[in-house]
């Protein structure tokens, strides 16, 4: 066929001109061309020769300012002109096929013009983003050029009688309406810029965000297409497989979507509610007022959006019904020609097939893009949202009344659950949101449609669909259920997991790990049941989803057949009918996920009313302004300035640093607890507040500082934080920082010298002085890093000493003029406590002239104070010096005197060794580590993956080692699962299959019917009862194929977790105490904890997902490839583009999803600690600091949130399929999840302990050891094969019954000493004989059975103390109390409810440090073991108790050998041996009467140097 611009027919109207040019329609095709011309050579050599060097100099990080007015609406605009050129290319081919030759005029101009306009939006954005406006006045001539031509085109249709019929009329009005659009918008930039016909231009200047190199989240900066395809995200994602993905690299959020900016947002619209009198509405109204003010507008942009795309979804079957009904029919009737060429109407060009097909693949990219848009913005607006409550709720905590939480009102974990779940139930609300406005609608569009091709069986089937819906919700109520139930039983299992995990030494000393791995079991099998009662509802939910479609089509297509002879069964009738129906459960099997979703939300807003309506302290609490720095050196603080202002010279003169005045002071509403309070403390000098238990000492101090509910009096205060803190509110003036030491220790999760420093600037001089007042000098020399070790949680690493010693070095080294110390001996032994009095309390802080106030019991210090407040039953008994109350109350000083003067003799001169070795042994060995410290650290620096600090990134490739590791846990449910989703997807395949031809051979039917004039298809002997048979069967072993592939999924999971679980327990159980001592507690925790969890829950659904999509993607690409097998040639760039998409998606989303999960919890965890300090804070009054760390860390936790999300919706866009969309979703998705299967499945390498012997248990003789003979021969001992021994040729000879005590230095291999009677450490060479047995030769179990040993460190297990003391549940109820009344116990149980059934709490807090040693010695009685060990088991208690164990151990023990590691070494100058060592060898071994007789014995020494 010939090809000309009008066309070559002979006689062609194209070419008559006759009554003009312009009433030619060739003619106007071809003056529309001219403007597209011009724009494209004019803009091309501009395009390619660039501006760079002309453009303005403005220095912004990113090209991304967006500089001119109209800039969103000019992109949205171009948009719409390409699709509408794009439209009018179709018609133009299409009208042209009605011809015999092309006339290139009916779409050639268009192409040009489609062709311009993207030049158009390429020259737009170069113009923009280099600031030069002047060249925008090539497009200003395009626009008007444009306009013009299609307005005359327009016109002079109008003119010959085309009208609305004829879609090119259309179109070219369209057309002419968006040039003229784009023409404003034009003009609008210079009235805007002023760049023309004005004499002086606009100023601009880029937005702050864009100054802020530090800013990398460009979202609200780009252009719309790069808003809706994320494709500023193309360098973020490639990066990400080259470099990691932390914090720096992701930059600082954008100004508007800070928590800050958000949480201003949201005040706004919490005090826009505030009532006339000033008082804020109550209940949960107002904050869902408050949140439709404040974030309403981006929700109901994102309902919008959500809206088009479900809308447009239904174009796909129906263009699918269009392309199938009409592919076969000629559709062409010639029309006669208009200006010399043909027009065709809207319903001619929709008839086309190739024209459907197109818009079909515009209405899903621009589906995906709406739905992707949709998404976005609830999910950015359910961040901003969650990052202004948490941070409303921190401003809340700060003021909270500490009354609240003291009485129980308010928990750190109620308050920490508000953070972690309230406000992401509120998130995921604003998340579903739009679903819950777009269901209604979609149900009803999709029902309406069905009904327009199915007629009144379409109802039945959406009948179907509706009554299975309650079925889903009931569903998903009993999943939630099970859920809670599971949670319930998971929080029981680690909490007796934590306990076994703590006291796993002593177990495995008394040989007790079974029993309570037995218990953990247990426990584990009641959270199996809930967990199968969950993976049962699950099975059914995912049935139900994959089902109720079939079930559905099935039904409809059964009355469908039936209920009409002449029913319509065409294949485009079926297959749109089964599109829609797909598309319709979609939103009711979301409804049970919304509604659940909006009910916890509403329960979450109740719970956020509540606590916003929680009483707050005084307003006197809030500083005006900043907290202000002490002076540069520390020994200049004056204790009384004398250059300020008259009124502080007034106060000062004084000499008073605050009093209280006529006060009277409550925790609550009742009788108050401190009562006729007036007390002064001077400046300058130590204060000390005495009394018995519970008088109100510390209450007195929280009194002054404002932390009680101050009934009536006056607190003043008399160093106020500047010139206008000084305004009071009538009787109580503000006070300015206070150094504040709290009786419970309250440390930051950081390292050691950021909790001493606490903010302040670091003085090396001042900060050395402080660490040996503190005696904290020895401790950090302990630690991995020394003081930049991090201290974990709440000092997780630490003794409770250690803990309380870091504490008061905070209070000393601020800069402030007062200290007050809460007694902070508490926790201290005698000689830490000397120490800390002289050379902190009484050197360092009287030579710096401080106000020092110190409640204490330790009533020897009173002579160092300058002032003492004596305090009885919340009142004050009296107040003055020593002196004073000599003379005063001379009753009260004789009370005091004998504590007063106790003997300097129990002074311990040497370096105390007590929460050294605590921290030690729980950090690693002690001894290992004094022998082998580079091996430590290897040791150490193996686990760095789980390290405090942060974890280590895993960035290869898909893990299959660990996918092959979770899968062969499946046992037989492996092919089970992998053949019923094989089969379940080959018959879907097979019902769709067999629709087609069942359809297929229905037209051929109708066909043979019309020739052979048979009035109905089955008049000429077609039936459908056939092929309606075949669909039903179809259809019902799909269904059960749906039910078993889902059990099949969540049973494989189930039995994965069974298993995986049982054996790291078992292996954990069995470890040697090396692992423990080289891997942090919390690590192995987490491994039962969030690994456990991940592999209970999240990955069965995340594999289900994944082998569905997979299978999905596999079995349409099977099929197309089949059916149209052309389709094989744009499938290899195809699968390259989706190999290298998922290649880098993938690696950016786990590091993304590991960075969101790392950033979330250092944000509860200054959550928690803020509420644990609270007290500490205020005092301190660093309110301020800590919000600008918590607004820290919420925007670090948001912009990983927004990055993961915009990752997510960049997949989502570039993926041509949603089944393959998720298919590299879930991948990555498993990739996260199977580092918990490869963390749990690196502890199951470890080695266990060797428990088999040479002997069998029943070889070894029932009451062994019976005599308790210890014959020990050249023993070398060493904690590990790759370690030097710590212990070397020790040879020693104890007899039956003898008391032996052990002695020397912190290293020297005493307790390396007594573990090696339990082989608890390696024992290479030598042996150990006991009653004429090797040791090495018995099972560890029965060995470990027969001992008895009293730990340094007592260890109470939550439960009965029946269970504590004999957990076989052995001994009898008399010997019991008799085990209890030698260690003085008995008359204590007696008193408590239940006696031996009475409760231990966890770690046996509610009995003190003595009474739970006592415990411990009461528990060695009761195994009645002929050999008992007491590893420094006297180190941490008082003299009072130490003398009871003495006595009980001379007097029940008397029979029995008992060998003693002595701290004190006057405990054991009694014994009949002692065995003095030194770094690993026995140095002295004698009677304790000839080693003191020796003058050069080194035993002797220790003696002298204990007096």
């Amino acid at each position: 066929m010939s090809l000309a611009f009008c066309g070559n027919e002979n006689n062609s109207l194209a070419y008559n001109v006759d009554r003009g040019v312009l009433n030619n329609g060739c003619f106007l095709d071809a003056l529309n061309v001219v403007p597209h011309i011009f724009l494209l050579f004019i803009t091309f050599p501009i395009l390619f020769i660039g501006w760079g060097s002309q453009s303005s100099k403005v220095h912004i990080h990113h090209s991304t300012w967006l500089h001119f007015p109209g800039h969103n609406l000019r992109w949205l605009l171009t948009f719409i002109l390409l699709f509408v050129l794009v439209c009018e290319i179709a018609e133009g081919i299409v009208s042209d096929g009605f011809t015999q030759s092309l006339h290139l005029h009916l779409y050639m101009p268009a192409g040009l013009a489609f062709m311009a306009g993207i030049t158009s939006i390429i020259y737009y954005h170069n113009i923009e983003t280099s600031n030069f406006p002047k060249l925008l006045l090539a497009l200003l001539f395009y626009w008007v050029l444009a306009f013009l031509m299609k307005t005359i085109k327009f016109a002079k249709y109008t003119e010959h009688s085309v009208g609305l019929r004829q879609l090119r009329y259309c179109i070219t009005g369209l057309l002419a309406l968006l040039y003229g659009l784009l023409l404003a918008v034009e003009i609008n930039v210079i009235l805007g810029r002023r760049y023309l016909c004005f004499t002086e231009a606009t100023e601009v200047k880029p937005p702050e965000d864009l100054q802020d190199l530090g800013v990398r989240f460009l979202q609200p900066f780009v252009n719309l297409l790069s808003k809706a395809t994320y494709w500023w995200m193309n360098t973020f994602i490639t990066a990400a497989h080259c470099r990691p993905i932390d914090l720096k690299v992701i930059g600082k959020l954008p100004i508007a979507m800070r928590a800050l900016t958000n949480y201003l947002k949201l005040r706004k619209a919490f005090e826009s509610q505030r009532r006339p009198l000033g008082s804020m509405p109550q209940g949960p109204k107002w904050i869902w007022r408050a949140l439709r003010q404040a974030f309403g507008r981006p929700l109901i942009i994102s309902i919008t959006f959500r809206f088009l795309a479900d809308l447009l979804g239904f174009a796909g079957p129906l263009c699918i019904s269009g392309i199938v009904h009409h592919i076969s029919k000629d559709n062409r009737t010639i029309q006669p020609p208009l200006l010399g060429v043909y027009f065709i109407s809207s319903q001619e060009f929709l008839a086309n097939a190739y024209v459907l097909a197109v818009l079909l693949f515009f209405a899903l990219i621009l589906q995906r893009t709406f739905l992707q848009a949709s998404y976005y913005v609830a999910i950015e607006t359910g961040i901003n949202l969650r990052g202004a409550i948490q941070t409303k709720i921190y401003n809340k905590i700060m003021r909270l009344c500490t009354s609240n939480m003291s009485m129980g009102e308010l928990t750190v974990g109620q308050i920490c659950n508000l953070v972690a779940i309230d406000t992401n139930q509120l998130m995921w609300f604003f998340f579903l949101c739009p679903n819950l406005w777009a269901m209604p609608v979609q149900i009803i569009v999709g029902v309406i449609l069905l009904y327009y091709l199915l007629g009144i069986s379409a109802l039945i089937g959406a009948t179907v669909i509706a009554v299975l819906a309650p079925v889903q919700y009931f569903v998903a109520t009993k999943l939630s259920q099970a859920q809670k139930s599971t949670l319930e039983y998971s929080s029981e299992r680690l909490k007796k997991t934590n306990e076994l995990l703590r006291g796993i030494k002593l177990l495995k000393l008394y040989a007790w790990e079974h029993i309570f791995c037995h218990s953990v079991e247990e426990t584990r099998d009641k959270e199996l049941t809930s967990l199968q009662t969950f993976a049962l509802y699950t099975s059914i939910s995912i049935f139900m989803n994959a089902a109720i479609p079939i079930a559905a089509v099935l039904t409809t297509f059964v009355v469908h057949v039936h209920i009409s002879e002449e029913a319509d069964l065409s294949p485009a009738v079926a297959f749109a009918s089964l599109s829609l129906f797909h598309i319709l459960v979609t939103p009711l099997f979301l409804l049970s996920s919304v509604v659940r979703s909006t009910v916890k939300a509403l329960v979450s807003a109740q719970k956020l009313s509540e606590f916003f309506s929680s009483d707050e302290i005084g307003d006197e609490q809030e500083p005006n302004a900043t907290m202000p720095t002490g002076p540069s050196n520390h020994k200049t603080i004056p204790s009384c300035p004398r250059n300020h202002n008259n009124k502080y010279q007034a106060v000062v003169s004084t000499q008073l640093s605050h009093n209280i005045t006529s006060g009277y002071f409550t925790w609550t509403d009742g009788t108050p607890t401190l009562s006729n309070i007036n007390s002064k403390v001077p400046f300058g000098q130590l204060t000390m507040i005495v009394g018995q238990v519970g008088c109100g000492k510390s209450s007195l101090l929280l009194a002054a500082l404002g932390e009680m509910q101050r009934v009536s009096g006056t607190v003043t205060w008399n160093i106020p934080t500047s010139d206008k803190d000084a305004a009071d509110d009538g009787d109580i003036q503000k006070r300015g920082s206070v150094a504040y030491a709290s009786q419970k220790p309250w440390l930051l999760n950081a390292t050691l010298v950021e909790n001493i420093t606490f903010e302040m600037p670091m003085i090396k001089p001042r900060y050395k002085a402080v660490i040996e007042a503190c005696s904290l000098q020895p401790d950090i020399d302990i630690l991995p890093q020394g003081d930049l070790t991090e201290i974990g949680e709440r000092g997780i690493i630490l003794s409770g000493g250690q803990r309380q010693r870091i504490g008061v070095a905070r209070a000393l080294y601020q800069q402030t003029n007062v200290v007050l110390l809460d007694d902070p001996f508490s926790a201290l032994d005698i000689h830490l406590s000397d120490h800390l009095m002289q050379e902190g309390i009484c050197k360092l802080l009287r030579e710096e002239k401080r106000t020092v106030v110190l409640v204490t019991h330790k009533l020897q210090y009173l002579p160092h104070a300058d002032w003492i407040i004596a305090m009885k039953d919340g009142t004050i008994q009296t107040e003055g010096t020593l002196k004073d109350i000599q003379n005063s109350d001379p009753k009260l000083f004789e009370q005091w005197k004998t504590l007063m003067h106790r003997q300097d003799g129990e002074f311990e001169k040497s370096m105390t060794v007590l929460e050294r070795k605590n921290l030690r042994r729980a950090m690693y060995s002690k001894e290992a580590a004094k022998t082998e410290e580079e091996h430590e650290e290897e040791s150490v620096e193996s686990e760095v993956d789980d390290s405090l600090s942060q974890a280590m990134r895993h960035r290869t490739t898909i893990p299959w080692r660990s996918c092959g590791v979770y899968l062969s846990s499946a046992g037989l449910l492996l092919p089970l699962l992998l053949l019923s989703q094989l089969f379940k997807h080959t018959l879907m395949v097979a019902i769709d299959y067999w629709l087609a031809h069942w359809t297929s051979h229905v037209i051929t039917a109708k066909m043979d019917a019309t020739g052979r004039n048979c009035t109905v298809a089955q008049e000429c002997g077609f039936s459908h009862s056939w092929y309606l048979s075949v669909f039903s069967v179809l259809c019902c072993l799909g269904i059960v194929l749906c039910l078993v592939t889902s059990v099949a999924v969540e049973w494989t999971g189930l039995r994965v977790a069974k298993e995986l679980h049982h054996n790291l327990l078992s292996k954990i159980i069995l470890a040697p105490m090396r692992l423990f001592e080289t891997t942090p507690l919390g690590n192995i925790l987490n491994r039962f904890s969030s690994d456990t969890n991940t592999i209970d829950q999240h990955i069965p659904a995340t594999l289900e997902c994944l082998s569905r999509s997979t299978l999905l993607c596999v079995s349409a690409l099977g099929v197309i490839s089949y059916v149209t097998p052309v389709f094989l040639i744009a499938l290899v760039p195809l699968a390259i583009a989706c190999y290298f998409i998922q290649k880098y998606f993938r690696v950016a989303s786990r590091d993304l999803q590991q960075l969101e999960d790392s950033t979330q919890l250092p944000l509860l965890s200054h959550f928690s600690e803020t509420v644990e300090g609270l007290t500490t804070i205020r005092a301190f009054r660093y309110e301020s600091r800590f919000r600008q760390r918590l607004l820290e860390y919420t925007d670090a936790n948001n912009i990983a949130s927004l990055f993961l999300t915009a990752a997510n919706r960049w997949l989502e866009v570039r993926m041509v399929s949603n089944y393959l969309n998720w298919m590299v979703r879930n991948l990555a998705d498993m990739e996260v999840q199977l580092g918990s299967v490869k963390r749990i499945n690196g502890l199951l390498k470890t080695e266990p302990e060797n428990y088999e012997g040479l002997m069998a248990a029943s070889q070894v003789p029932d009451g062994w050891p019976r005599q308790g003979e210890i014959q020990i021969q050249n023993l070398s001992v060493r904690y590990d094969t790759t370690l030097k021994p710590v212990l070397k040729q020790v040879n020693a000879h104890i007899s039956p019954g003898q008391k032996v005590g052990i002695c020397g230095r912190t290293g020297s291999g005493k307790s390396s000493f007594s573990l090696a009677f339990f082989r608890m450490v390696d024992m290479f060479e030598g042996r150990i004989i006991i009653d004429d047995i090797d040791i090495a030769k018995l099972p560890l179990q029965t060995l470990r059975s027969r001992f008895s040993i009293i730990l340094q460190d007592p260890i109470l297990f939550s439960g009965t103390i029946r269970f504590n003391l004999d957990p076989e549940m052995k001994a009898t109820d008399d010997m019991l109390w008799e085990a209890l009344e030698i260690a003085q116990l008995k008359p204590v149980v007696k008193t408590l409810p239940g006696g031996l059934d009475a409760m231990v709490t966890e770690g046996g807090e509610n009995f003190s440090q003595g009474q739970r040693q006592l415990f411990c010695l009461a528990r060695a009685f009761v195994r009645k073991s002929s050999i008992l060990i007491m590893d420094e088991a006297t180190a941490s208690i008082d003299m009072a108790t130490e003398s009871i164990l003495q006595k009980v151990v001379m007097t029940a023990f008397a029979d029995r050998t008992v060998v003693t590691i002595a701290h004190r070494v006057h405990t054991i100058l009694n014994a009949d041996l002692v065995i003095v060592m030194k770094r690993g060898i026995i140095l002295e071994y004698d009677r304790p009467q000839a080693l003191l007789e020796k003058e050069d014995s080194v035993f002797a020494a220790f003696v002298k140097a204990d007096k």
